[in-house]
């Protein structure tokens, strides 16, 4: 690397900050070795790439990529291959090479402008476009006349450039150097001695041009001089120079000036003709026209200001004389600016992968460069003052970095989740008048970071599984969402395995599918083990980072009826169990309380008893407590066995049950007077089959029915035969015969039966009277008291007594009689509490007389059926019994 403080060569950088932009800058030297090392930009920004491995240097847009390198890892530039300046940049007074950097160290992105100018080196020497050059010059010259000589050419600048020229020793020419506004230096032949053709006709004089280059390089031409006759008077301009102001917008054929030139000689001597000189470049005759009669200098193509400011035009006058000796006027054109160029937006993203669009990522920092915008307008002064504005969204703000030059930043940290793509629009407007605006829209994308974690709609899912269930089948689903695009919102699932209740890995119980997030049962549940299952479900993404979440299912295992009830009380052994009983246990003795078990829960666990197989009809269960009572006393002989199959079952769907046969063995045992209960059976108690029992039960009914049926028609038949009106009429809407409901008391046991009282007020019953009447017959008084007369050979007072009656396997209790009266009377309430309302009501006509018959089995076979009977009249209700006997 070559140093030039001042007279050496060096490197030369210096860091400028502006707004948050670093503009960094370089010397280099054209034709320099690839490799060269130019500057380290790690070194001169303060940056340690040992701070932070993930450091890096790019170039943003690389325009000349194979003149300049620069190592990504710590941003050393050198150059790549040699370097030509007059090849790059011409014959500009400044070489520069420029680059925007993009420096990415500790999570933050940093845009650097590099500027590497490259030096000239005296590597080229001043060329004349010819080798020789021929002047023809009239003798009659005037001593001082110049005459303009080839421009030398040096492609390099600054001291390397043409610096002077000189010309070969001669006693009557000179060189003067003149500098033309663009710079350019060109040499003028002097006549400095008057000439003489007839002593001396010709001159061949050596022009060189020198450059300042060390050491120097010279360049030279031949020149020609041939002496011709005089002519007396040449033309002359008015001014021998002009400067001439050009608007670029003016058209074509524009008058520039008119041109004057003067010869005092006459006829052809005098007549002057105007043109270019013979020095003009093709490119001024391009552009611009003289008439050769009148001078006129006109415009003959657009000029533009942005391309060439200035042109210097040498016109020549001559007359048609002999020897004619021609004046040159130096007229220099120089183009105004107008504001005819709009400016011009050039976007650079710091990552890019289409047109128009860039990409930045979104855990970019506040302040992260995105992209870089250059403006740019081809006009000067005001019409080339460009202002920038950034309009679209505040998440996004324009800074300018350098000159034109700004930077799109944000102004806040950014979420793809919430904003993926930005439209933003870039205003340039120059400040000439009037302005021109230049309007450029730009996409920003954010590009996808992972920094969100898979997330569940709950954090605990709760779903019921049936017991029993099949292994391998479907439980749930659940699912959760990544906001993240790509491999960053891919979501898979596992099971965070744990135990569940006896020590067992939950994966034997539960799997998971990877990519579904479906639960699955890997064994068949048994709800009587385990009744609920806690499972962790983790859910992550494929990003890197990987980030994850969890969810926690709770898996109910639902109860099915999958157990049978079983005995446990009495103790079973072989499915039967023994169990004494005393040989003279009373009607209503409890002889066992049955108690089961059922292993499931809820309604598959609720028990109901029966007794499915009883031979002997002797016992009756309850059906919710499994309590078995004796339906009557027993009359079996010690030793004797009972044996009855009990069955329990539960509520499930469908209901299991299991049964037991118990052996009742009759003992000498005495009852346990806690023990002796009256049961009303439940009335729900099923009975699957029809013994002998009830059938005879449902015939004696039947008889029952047919002898009221005689009763009643006995009955009137004597009271018509005795002829007596007892101007009783009976009102066929009220009741003679009620029922008297029995009253049920509750008790501890629901199958404890307490037998209702009946009171009877006004005992009329009459034994004396009428003993030998083999019939009923009724009587009214005069307060309209009908009396009911029975005989008393048929109805004796011992069987006014109250009895438990069975029919099937129900209990009740009837009052058959009170004292030792046959006949009994009670008052009516008066409110109606028959079974249709109220006797005294006038609905049911002859209807109003009810029997009621009960039957009442005995130890010995035999039957004892009862007639009920009753009549109210007026507010006396009269109640008669019948008792018949069948052996």
């Amino acid at each position: 690397m070559k140093i030039c403080p001042c007279d050496t060569f060096a490197v030369l950088f210096t860091l400028l900050c502006i707004a948050q932009s670093k503009t960094t800058k370089y010397i280099t030297y054209e034709e320099d070795a690839p490799g060269t090392e130019i500057g380290n930009l790690a070194q001169d920004l303060k940056i340690d790439p040992a701070e932070d491995p993930q450091t890096s240097f790019r170039f943003m847009q690389k325009g000349s990529s194979s003149l300049i390198h620069m190592r990504e890892t710590d941003g050393l530039i050198s150059t790549g291959e040699r370097i030509d300046r007059e090849q790059l940049c011409g014959q500009a007074p400044q070489c520069l090479l420029t680059f925007d950097i993009v420096t990415f160290s500790k999570e933050k992105f940093q845009l650097v402008h590099l500027e590497v100018e490259v030096k000239d080196i005296n590597d080229n020497s001043p060329l004349f476009p010819h080798n020789e050059t021929y002047i023809e010059i009239s003798e009659n010259a005037v001593v001082g006349t110049r005459f303009p000589l080839d421009i030398a050419v040096d492609q390099d600048v600054g001291p390397n450039y043409i610096q002077n020229y000189h010309i070969s020793f001669n006693a009557h020419f000179g060189i003067q150097v003149r500098d033309r506004e663009d710079g350019v230096k060109h040499a003028e032949l002097v006549l400095t001695k008057e000439l003489d053709r007839e002593k001396e006709e010709s001159f061949t004089l050596q022009v060189s041009a020198v450059d300042g280059g060390v050491p120097p390089r010279t360049g030279s031409v031949t020149v020609h001089i041939k002496v011709l006759d005089f002519n007396d008077n040449s033309p002359v301009f008015e001014h021998s120079e002009l400067t001439v102001e050009l608007y670029e917008d003016a058209p074509v054929g524009f008058l520039l000036f008119k041109l004057k030139a003067f010869d005092p000689d006459e006829g052809k001597n005098g007549e002057i003709v105007y043109g270019f000189a013979d020095e003009v470049s093709a490119e001024i005759k391009q552009v611009f026209q003289i008439d050769p009669a009148s001078g006129r200098l006109t415009l003959k193509e657009r000029v533009d200001y942005e391309e060439q400011k200035s042109y210097e035009v040498n016109i020549k006058a001559y007359d048609l004389g002999l020897n004619s000796v021609p004046a040159t006027c130096r007229v220099v054109v120089e183009v105004v600016d107008v504001n005819d160029n709009a400016p011009e937006i050039s976007v650079k993203p710091m990552t890019s992968l289409s047109d128009g669009i860039a990409y930045i990522p979104e855990a970019a920092a506040e302040d992260s460069f995105v992209a870089l915008i250059s403006t740019s307008d081809r006009d000067s002064g005001a019409n080339g003052d460009v202002r920038c504005s950034l309009q679209g969204h505040g998440h996004f703000k324009l800074q300018q970095a350098y000159g034109d030059t700004f930077m799109i930043l944000t102004n806040t940290a950014l979420d793809r989740e919430k904003i993926a793509e930005y439209n933003l629009t870039v205003i340039a407007e120059d400040t000439g008048s009037p302005p021109f605006k230049t309007i450029k829209h730009y996409t920003i994308r954010v590009s996808d970071e992972n920094d969100n974690a898979p997330l569940f709609s709950k954090s605990v899912y709760e779903v019921s599984v049936l017991e029993n269930n099949i292994p391998g089948s479907y439980i749930t689903t659940v699912i959760a969402r990544d906001l993240d695009l790509g491999d960053n919102g891919k979501v898979s699932y596992k099971l965070i395995d744990g135990e569940v209740a006896g020590g067992y890995p939950l994966s034997t119980y539960v799997s998971v599918h990877p990519l579904s997030g479906a639960l699955y049962a890997v064994r068949s549940f048994n709800y009587e083990s385990i009744q609920q299952i806690e499972v962790t479900i983790q859910a992550s993404d494929s990003g890197s980072p990987q980030r994850f979440n969890t969810a926690r299912i709770r898996v109910k295992i639902v109860d099915q009826n999958d157990n049978a009830p079983f005995i446990v009380f009495p103790p079973l052994k072989n499915g039967s169990a023994e169990v004494p009983i005393p040989h003279n246990a009373p009607a209503g003795y409890l002889v066992l309380q049955v108690k089961a078990r059922d292993s499931d829960e809820g309604v598959n666990r609720e028990l109901s008893f029966q007794i499915t197989e009883d031979q002997e009809m002797l016992f009756s269960i309850n059906k919710e407590t499994g309590a078995v009572y004796l339906k009557h006393g027993l009359n079996f002989v010690y030793g004797d066995m009972l044996e009855v199959e009990i069955a329990v079952k539960d509520n499930g769907r469908p209901s299991l049950s299991s049964s037991a046969v118990v052996r009742f063995l009759v003992t000498e045992m005495n009852p346990v007077e806690d023990q002796i209960l009256l049961v009303l059976q439940s009335s729900d108690e099923e009975h699957p089959d029809l013994d002998t029992s009830l059938i005879v039960i449902i015939m004696l009914g039947g008889g029952c029915a047919l002898l009221l049926i005689a009763i009643v028609t006995v009955a009137v038949s004597c009271k018509n035969s005795k002829g007596k009106d007892y101007g009783i009429k009976e009102d066929t809407k009220h009741k003679i015969f009620e029922r008297n409901p029995l009253v049920m008391h509750s008790s501890q046991d629901a199958s404890v039966y307490m037998g209702s009282r009946v009171i009877a007020n006004d005992g009329v019953g009459r034994p004396g009277d009428s003993d030998a009447s083999t019939c009923l017959y009724e009587e009214r008084s005069g307060d309209a008291e009908t009396r009911v007369y029975m005989s008393n050979n048929t109805f004796s007072p011992k069987h006014f007594e109250p009895v438990a009656l069975w029919q099937g396997d129900k209990y009740s209790l009837q009052l058959s009689g009170i004292g030792n009266t046959d006949q009994l009377s009670t008052k009516d309430s008066g409110k109606g509490d028959s079974d249709f309302n109220d006797s005294d009501s006038d609905i049911s006509g002859d209807g109003s007389r009810k029997i009621h018959s009960t039957f009442h089995p005995r130890a010995n076979g035999n039957f004892q059926t009862r007639l009920y009977a009753h009549r109210k009249l007026g507010n006396r209700l009269f109640i008669y019994k019948i008792n018949t006997f069948y052996q």
